[in-house]
């Protein structure tokens, strides 16, 4: 038996239960792994309460894309992976096919990566989905070069200091928006060139004075909504605004018309056009491994909770006042 956390109706943190279900062999294309630790992300949050891009198709329901842990079971036509090998897995496949909060998991083989050699389960819970969201979105779908300027908000979230460290590494300028000035010396500390205090400070006279008044190359934005308009204001000349979250729960206006027909790019973007097609993978997994063994890349860890605890732990998701990344261990 394994203990699986499930949901049997939509709703908060409350609605998540530990119950113990049958162990699964793994079928053609499938590993089992024996679950160490297991990264919290936004996208478990809103598939539990029913907000996220996909609903669920029936309960009870599983959760959770990333994990890490130890290969327990190999399944037929798998090549690469033996019992015992460290690995981590990554968003590659739908929720409501697989789930990886519990003590083991059969997941896809090509949603598994080999953990580098050092890095930790709890590291190796934490590190992929950030990463890969960041270098996708900034490297493979904007073009990310040196000189160039990325403004990113939600900047203290995992993957918005994975944003600060991929641009920092790559010799662009990251530029800040957190809500209040509490987490200004932290994200100064992480390599942001700018912070800017959203709630307190005039973003867009903040940004055009960073960039002389040319705006960002890029813009990151996990938040979506009617706050798009100011930002597509502050894209560069040939820039673009990419949206890969929907934090506000409103709608999103085109702003391009109103602003006048600016030349500038908007689009959405989901990790799973890097994890889902194997070229991008192997890029994006090589260039973060290298900037792991190189100490440019970490884990950022908020805080650590058992798996029984997983109602305290998306409690604090739903808070979103933390820095980094929230992970169960089993």
């Amino acid at each position: 038996m394994s203990r699986t956390v499930l949901f049997r109706e939509l709703g908060g943190p409350e609605v998540l239960r530990l119950e113990d279900t049958p162990a699964a062999e793994p079928g053609a294309g499938e590993l089992r792994i024996r679950v160490e630790a297991i990264g919290v992300n936004r996208a478990e949050a809103l598939f539990r309460s029913g907000n996220y891009i996909e609903a669920v198709r029936s309960f009870p329901a599983r959760l959770g894309a990333e994990a890490a842990g130890v290969v327990e079971a190999v399944g037929p036509g798998v090549t690469g992976f033996t019992a015992g090998d460290p690995v981590s897995t990554v968003p590659a496949f739908s929720q409501n096919d697989y789930g990886v909060y519990a003590e083991q998991a059969v997941v896809p083989a090509a949603a598994v990566l080999h953990r580098p050699a050092g890095l930790g389960a709890v590291e190796g819970a934490a590190v992929w989905m950030p990463y890969l969201t960041a270098y996708g979105a900034l490297v493979e779908t904007s073009g990310l070069r040196p000189g160039d300027t990325v403004l990113i908000n939600a900047a203290s979230s995992s993957v918005g200091l994975a944003a600060i460290h991929v641009a920092e590494r790559l010799g662009a300028t990251p530029i800040a928006l957190t809500r209040t000035g509490a987490k200004r010396d932290a994200l100064l500390k992480e390599g942001a060139a700018v912070v800017v205090a959203t709630d307190t400070e005039d973003v867009a006279a903040a940004v055009r004075a960073a960039t002389g008044g040319r705006g960002a190359d890029i813009v990151l934005d996990a938040v979506a909504g009617p706050g798009v308009r100011e930002l597509a204001g502050l894209v560069a000349p040939g820039g673009t605004l990419l949206i890969y979250g929907a934090l506000s729960g409103e709608p999103t206006p085109y702003p391009g018309i109103e602003l006048g027909m600016p030349a500038v790019s908007m689009r959405t973007y989901l990790v799973f056009e890097t994890t889902t097609d194997p070229d991008r993978l192997r890029r994006a997994a090589a260039f973060i491994t290298a900037g792991l063994r190189g100490g440019a890349f970490r884990a950022i860890i908020a805080d650590t909770y058992p798996l029984d605890a997983v109602v305290a732990a998306h409690t604090v998701l739903d808070r979103a006042d933390h820095l980094g990344k929230l992970v169960l261990t089993t």
